[in-house]
């Protein structure tokens, strides 16, 4: 097959991962992905499929062969609380069909441009002690196997909990049922905080509330929490001149405009953080349950996020101001901390723990690795997993310890994909050749 060159070269979203494949498919059905990876599987090749493009490892690099997922973006039928999508729908899709049927999904990210596929194999999650990813809401799904072969998996077999939080690595997701809840109210609390005040009432504030997380202003002492909890009505929705003036202008128009500032003139940083941190403001509101959630986020940038034991968020959030005063620049971005309960999907991050995300920024184009390495040495020692869609610097040998079912996963893997048809060099890296 031929594809043009300008339909082979992929950058992700971030742009700091490009890859060019040899050839570029865009399947529409179950049958036709199974073809193509068979082709592949007889012929030696290899197939990497693309959802969105939101990691920013290069998970989703192809140099041979990639497969778009954007056709696969249809519904396939709802059944009480059980919704069955094709996996290249977009969460934000998603969101609005369940919406729509009145349903929702119990937890999200802060983000919902991932395709389900995407978001379900990366260990994509939202924060709340009662939740974990949202691979954990995965009843059964349906994945073309490293031969062409179309399995359907569900929690009765033995490889679901390697499946549902896969990499990429075991196949590629075709369809997928989700376990949704009837659509919910959140009432969100936003408010600016000392980080010794949020500290101090975490122990009290996870456990009273559905989902709480905070954000930390670099060379301050503020920082913002944010609370959300289900209530029966939507009375208190945001007017839409506020919602606009916090969400876009704010947020993205204007911190895009700093940022660019602070990349240019990187001594101003610490005093726009200052000025930032204290211009924070409280708000409190009511709206749909995925639009607490999810927020618009059009500035660009780096990320890397580790999962740590939450008892070793202390020493982790300790470490970080005397990290950020020796690097050679400027950090723009605050810290966000999320918490999750224990998961039981093999290679989730928070496989069997009460976990503390501690996730870092860089603006785009700005320089990030010095930052994310110091900030990885500190999680490392302490238990840590890098997430798997995030910048880290981990391979097989330090993630195989920390990781109890990483033999059964790759074991798994060589089941379903034992001539390595869905590799890449980010797997290899990650998981062994």
């Amino acid at each position: 097959m031929t594809t043009p060159v300008h339909a082979r070269r992929w950058t992700n979203w971030s742009g700091n991962q490009q890859a060019v494949a040899r050839d570029v498919v865009a399947p529409g059905t179950a049958d036709e992905a199974a073809a193509v990876v068979k082709d592949a599987y007889e012929c030696g090749r290899r197939v990497k499929a693309v959802g969105s493009g939101h990691s920013f490892t290069a998970i989703a690099a192809a140099e041979d062969l990639r497969m778009a997922l954007h056709r696969l973006n249809g519904l396939v039928a709802i059944d009480g609380p059980l919704v069955t999508v094709q996996a290249g729908m977009r969460l934000s899709t998603l969101n609005g069909l369940l919406a729509a049927n009145g349903l929702a999904m119990p937890n999200l990210g802060d983000i919902d441009a991932q395709t389900v596929a995407g978001a379900i194999s990366t260990g994509t999650h939202g924060t709340g002690a009662g939740h974990a990813t949202l691979a954990s809401c995965v009843e059964e799904m349906t994945l073309v196997d490293g031969t062409g072969g179309v399995l359907t998996v569900t929690g009765a077999d033995e490889v679901f909990p390697a499946a549902r939080l896969g990499l990429g690595a075991l196949g590629i997701l075709v369809q997928v049922t989700l376990r949704c809840v009837p659509a919910f109210t959140l009432l969100a609390d936003e408010r600016p905080m000392g980080l010794r005040d949020v500290l101090a009432g975490l122990d009290e504030w996870i456990p009273a509330n559905d989902h709480v997380e905070f954000y930390w202003y670099p060379y301050t002492e503020r920082a913002q929490l944010k609370r959300n909890n289900r209530v029966p009505v939507n009375d208190r929705p945001l007017s839409r001149w506020r919602g606009w003036v916090d969400d876009e202008f704010l947020s993205n128009t204007v911190f895009q405009g700093v940022c660019r500032l602070g990349r240019g003139l990187p001594g101003t940083v610490p005093a726009i953080n200052a000025i930032a941190a204290r211009a924070l403001t409280a708000r409190t509101y009511t709206n749909r349950s995925d639009r607490v959630f999810c927020t618009p986020r059009r500035v660009r940038f780096t990320e890397m996020e580790y999962e740590i034991p939450r008892a070793a968020l202390p020493e982790v959030l300790d470490a970080l101001p005397g990290i950020i005063e020796r690097l050679p620049f400027a950090v723009q971005f605050p810290v966000e901390v999320r918490f999750t309960g224990p998961d039981d999907a093999w290679l989730s991050h928070g496989y069997g723990r009460e976990s503390a995300y501690v996730a870092v920024h860089q603006y785009a184009g700005a320089p990030y690795e010095p930052y994310f390495r110091a900030v990885e040495a500190v999680c490392q020692p302490l238990g840590g997993r890098p997430h798997w869609g995030k910048l880290h610097y981990r391979d097989a040998a330090s993630l195989r310890p920390v990781y109890p079912r990483f033999g059964d996963f790759v074991a798994v893997r060589d089941r379903l994909d034992p001539a390595r048809v869905f590799t890449n060099a980010y797997l290899d890296r990650v998981l062994g050749g």
